[in-house]
């Protein structure tokens, strides 16, 4: 059983207010039910490098089934991560882009961990950001399934 914040004497957890001081009483989030809450998990996607194991957990994950958001934010992490592996294991090898002062698939890789790091903070603050080619694959893909 909790106590007000104010005067210390008993409250329930559905009070608002104290009923002795009248004080408001701080708000406390209940816990999802299964877990893990949709925002958690779709920000989750976005942690570089591995958040592709977060987004395959989401898109088997029964308990996602339903939550169109989460499900597009694991598809565009997931896109997203797929673009970094191209870049690596495409333009990586190609000698011409690894010259002296031009290392433009580090630059990439640079620009995708930007990006993952954008996504993070977007979806932390409860935004839901589409980006341009990704979020559009990632849109058809959540509409398919």
């Amino acid at each position: 059983m909790p106590f007000c914040s104010g005067c210390g004497n008993q409250v329930t957890e559905q009070d608002l207010y104290c009923r002795s001081c009248g004080a408001r009483q701080p708000a406390t989030e209940a816990a999802p039910a299964h877990g893990m809450s949709p925002r958690t998990a779709s920000l989750l996607c976005y942690v570089p490098f591995v958040g592709w194991i977060a987004a395959v957990v989401v898109l088997a994950s029964e308990r996602f089934r339903s939550e169109r958001t989460a499900r597009f934010h694991a598809f565009q992490g997931l896109y997203l991560f797929v673009a970094w592996l191209l870049v690596r294991w495409v333009l990586h090898p190609i000698p011409f882009l690894n010259r002296a002062f031009l290392h433009l698939d580090n630059l990439f890789q640079l620009a995708i961990v930007g990006v993952w790091i954008f996504m993070i903070v977007k979806v932390s603050q409860g935004h839901d950001f589409s980006l341009p080619i990704l979020g559009e694959l990632a849109e058809k893909s959540v509409s398919e399934s």
